[in-house]
C-alpha cells in the first residue's frame, strides 16, 4: 500500500479501530476534493490497532467533533512537508450538532433551526447533558 506524505494537510492519527469512518462523517470530508486517505487497523506498539485519516489540504477542522468521537486521538498539522503542530485532544466541555437529544419533549424537538447542544457532566463515564432539558446522553446512546 501506497500513501503519499502531505505536504499541507492534516493527520488524524491514534484513533480507536473502528472509529475513522465516524468522523470521516461528520467532518463532512466527503464533501471535500482534495485526497483524503483512511488507513483502518493500522498496527500501534501503543494501541494494538489504530485508524489513522489524512487529508491532504488545511481546511476548517471541526476538533470538539474529532475529541468526542475519540478523546485520546492526536491531530498533526503539516505545513510544507513538516509537523509544525500536534495537537493532544482531550474530553471536550461542550458538544453542538454532533448528538441529537432523545428527549421527545426537548424544545430541540419542535424548533428545528435550534442547534443541538451538551455540556459535559462526567469526564470519567464521558456522559453529557443536554443544554436546554437536562436530559442524559451517554456514550453508548
Amino acid at each position: 500500500m501506497n500513501i503519499n506524505e502531505i505536504q499541507d494537510g492534516y493527520v488524524i492519527d491514534h484513533l480507536h479501530a473502528g472509529r475513522a469512518l465516524r468522523v470521516y462523517r461528520y467532518l463532512n470530508l466527503d464533501q471535500l476534493d482534495c485526497s483524503v486517505a483512511i488507513i483502518k487497523n493500522a498496527k500501534s506498539e501503543r494501541m494494538g490497532r489504530k485508524d489513522i485519516i489524512k487529508i491532504d489540504e488545511l481546511i476548517p477542522l471541526n476538533m470538539e467533533i474529532i475529541s468526542y468521537i475519540d478523546p485520546g486521538a492526536t491531530v498533526n498539522v503539516i505545513q510544507d512537508g513538516k509537523l509544525v503542530d500536534k495537537i493532544r485532544l482531550t474530553v471536550p466541555e461542550h458538544v453542538k450538532g454532533v448528538l441529537k437529544c432523545k428527549n421527545p419533549r426537548c424544545i430541540t424537538q419542535t424548533e428545528q433551526e435550534l442547534q443541538h447542544m451538551f455540556v459535559l457532566k462526567d469526564r470519567q463515564k464521558g456522559t453529557y447533558r443536554c443544554y436546554y432539558c437536562d436530559t442524559i446522553h451517554k456514550p453508548e446512546d
